[in-house]
């Protein structure tokens, strides 16, 4: 007799089990589409008609994006998020991604690059003719001008960079706060496009990993000058509060 009820309580137990793990798989599933419609990335520079879909994990991304930079960006931020195994990337572009190495190709990049730092203004007007870039807009100080031009200057395939920018004699004070609000699978997928970008950083063997908006690199680099240089760079990205960098230089 207590066999009996042994084995039809193991087999309730195990009947409750089985109906209890689709409902969690698909609560999960509800989180990874939830957060990654609510992430910075998402609502900062893609459209609202992408969709994400969510399979015990596996997510799909489907739609439109403006950019073909956004494709990366998009999938590099729903990997970071928590339960997400894999990414079925599916975006395609709105226009025809521009030939590699072109001056469109370089205009994309480096409007890119100045959306993700939060130094200099992502309003900056950018233009290409045979290499050479020319930047025009309103900067807030000459500190703001000369880092765009950096930035600008440091993309592959940039052979110079014509700055004919203005200064704001009536500089407009950013808000410190909107940073601190990059949810941690944003800043990492930023912090990635920021390392491919820059001519600099794009051949470093780098991890990144991102926690209340610390940022820990790891991987390796030729020398101690790159190690500081990807820290410098990832320190002014949207949303990094801090930088740690535990890279090691190849011998």
């Amino acid at each position: 007799m207590n066999t009996k009820v042994s084995i039809s309580w193991l087999a309730a137990a195990l009947s409750i089990l089985m109906l209890s793990l689709p409902l969690h798989a698909s609560e999960l599933d509800d989180k990874i589409e939830s957060s990654a419609k609510q992430s910075y990335v998402f609502k900062t520079y893609l459209d609202e008609s992408i969709e994400v879909d969510s399979n015990e994990g596996v997510v799909t991304l489907s739609g439109i994006v403006n950019d073909a930079s956004f494709v990366a960006l998009a999938e590099d931020t729903v990997i970071g998020l928590p339960g997400v195994h894999s990414v079925n990337n599916q975006l395609t572009v709105r226009e025809l991604t521009p030939i590699l190495d072109s001056d469109a190709w370089l205009v994309t990049k480096v409007k890119s690059t100045l959306l993700f730092h939060r130094n200099v203004s992502a309003l900056t007007s950018v233009s290409a003719q045979d290499g050479v870039i020319t930047l025009n807009g309103v900067a807030n100080s000459l500190a703001e001008k000369d880092l765009t031009e950096t930035y600008a200057m440091d993309i592959e395939g940039v052979t110079k960079v014509v700055n004919a920018m203005t200064i704001n004699p009536s500089p407009i004070e950013k808000k410190s706060s909107l940073g601190e609000q990059i949810d941690d699978a944003s800043i990492t997928a930023q912090v990635k496009m920021v390392l491919l970008s820059h001519r600099s950083t794009s051949a470093l063997r780098t991890s990144v990993e991102t926690r209340d908006g610390v940022v820990t690199l790891s991987g390796v680099a030729k020398n101690g000058a790159e190690v500081d240089l990807a820290t410098n760079i990832i320190t002014s990205t949207k949303g990094v509060l801090q930088v740690i960098n535990i890279m090691t230089v190849e011998k």
